[in-house]
Formats: C-alpha cells, structure tokens, sequence
C-alpha cells in the first residue's frame, strides 16, 4: 500500500476533477487581491490575509466594511455569517475525518473550500470505510473486526483522504496564487479589465454548483430577494439580513417537510 496519499490514484482525479473551475477561482482570487491593496490595507497586510485567511467571499465581504470604517463587530460579524456554511460541511464531513489526527483534521479544515466540499461528497456520498465495517458486522459478527475487514476500511478511508487532498490543494493554489499576484500586481492591473465581473461570474458557477436540492435552490432565491430588499442598510448589513432570512425560512420549512411527508 502506498505511504503517502499523492501516490493514489483518486489524488489525481481529486487534482483533474477541480482543474475545469480552477480558471473562475483563480480571476476570482486575482480580483481579491487587487481589492484588498485598493482597500487601504497595506501590502504585509494584504498578503497574510492572502496566505492565511482563504476565504474569498467573507475577503470580498469585508473591504467595503474596511473601506467604509466600519466598526469591528460589524466585520466579524459579516465573517462569521457569511462562513456559516463551513459548519454545515464540518458537520456532514466529520465521520470521513474523525479518524485522523488532530493536525490532520484542523489542515483539512482550512483546506476545505465550497467546491472542494461539493466534488468530495458527489464522489464519496459516504464513509466508505465505516459502511464496510457495518455491514460485515450484520453479516457475520465473529468475523466483522477480522483483518481484511479493517484493511478494506483503510485502504478506502486513505482513497478518500487523497481524492480530497488532490481537489485541495489545486483549489488552494488557484485561489493563493493568484490573491498574491493580484495584491502584487494591484497597480498595474486596470479597472478596464472587468476583474469585478470575473469575481461575480466565479460565484455564481460555485452557487450552481451547491444548488442540488430543491431547499437550497429557495434558499439561494430567498437570500438573493431579501439582499436586493435590504441593499439601502449602510454597512453592507444587506448581506446579513440575506442570510438570516434565508437561515430561518429554510429550517422552518425542513421542519416541516417530514410532517408534509407523512400526511401524504
């Protein structure tokens, strides 16, 4: 068995399945760093939230609040709102992670991006290794912990791991790569180049691609109606009224749903 997961070959397909939307991340993190210089923010600044922060829409959400002075409540709170989806998927990827190190959890849990979340769970529905282990338990319970029982586990927790690497880190480096380059190259760039629509075009292909179900369809259109409602509130708090509306509809209605569900 290989030691190291690049030697798999689902690393390579986790690196070519991200490889088509990698362009869009990237002119997306090439405006991010164009944004953070035009922000004020100085050039030390702008890289540490480059290499350390990655994550484009809260970056994105808050340089206007930088731009505006806006208090920093204000800004964590945006921050936090907006990256409240990464609960959702920590949530849904801890028994493909609770198995590894500590380390190895928290660098996961950085690397994991939108679309690294998206491809991982359409490849791997479930954690393979423990579905393996369950259903060799129903079938034969004296053998369910043998060796080839737990070397099949492994061996597919370690397959899921490096798909999951691979898609990682060629969305890392689209992204990093090219905030550096946009904070580097912030002066040179011209506005003329529409960099701003780039960024937008990029969002909406990773919001298609999270809309699987019917609920977060509505979700997505209840967010984007109550933004456009609340687009007069100074400090950008538009966004926070989006996703507070669209948070409360949507668990009302997944409260509701089985109920529906047995009545018919």
């Amino acid at each position: 068995m290989p030691r190291h997961f690049w030697q798999y070959p689902e690393f390579r397909e986790g690196a070519r399945a991200m490889l088509p939307v990698a362009p869009g991340i990237a002119s997306w993190g090439l405006m991010t760093g164009v944004a953070m210089m035009k922000s004020g923010l100085s050039l030390t600044e702008s890289l540490a939230m480059a290499l350390l922060v990655f994550a484009g829409s809260s970056q994105l959400a808050a340089m206007p609040l930088i731009i505006a002075g806006a208090p920093m409540w204000v800004i964590l709170a945006t921050g936090f709102c907006v990256n409240l989806r990464f609960v959702v998927f920590s949530l849904h990827l801890r028994p493909y992670m609770m198995h590894l190190p500590l380390w190895r959890r928290m660098l996961g849990g950085y690397l994991t991006a939108d679309l690294t979340y998206v491809l991982f769970t359409k490849r791997y529905p479930h954690p393979t290794g423990d579905a393996i282990k369950r259903e060799a338990s129903r079938a034969d319970p004296m053998t369910a912990n043998g060796p080839n029982d737990l070397e099949n586990a492994q061996k597919e927790r370690h397959q899921q791991q490096a798909f999951l690497l691979g898609n990682s880190l060629v969305n890392w480096f689209s992204w990093v790569a090219f905030c550096v380059a946009g904070v580097l190259l912030a002066n040179l760039i011209p506005q003329a180049w529409g960099l701003g629509f780039a960024g937008i075009l990029a969002l909406v292909g990773i919001a298609c691609s999270l809309a699987t179900s019917q609920l977060r369809v509505v979700s997505a259109l209840i967010a984007g109606a109550a933004g456009v409602v609340a687009f007069a509130l100074p400090l950008r708090l538009n966004i926070l009224v989006a996703i507070g509306v669209a948070v409360v509809v949507c668990l009302s209605l997944e409260r509701f749903r089985p109920t529906r569900e047995a009545k018919s």
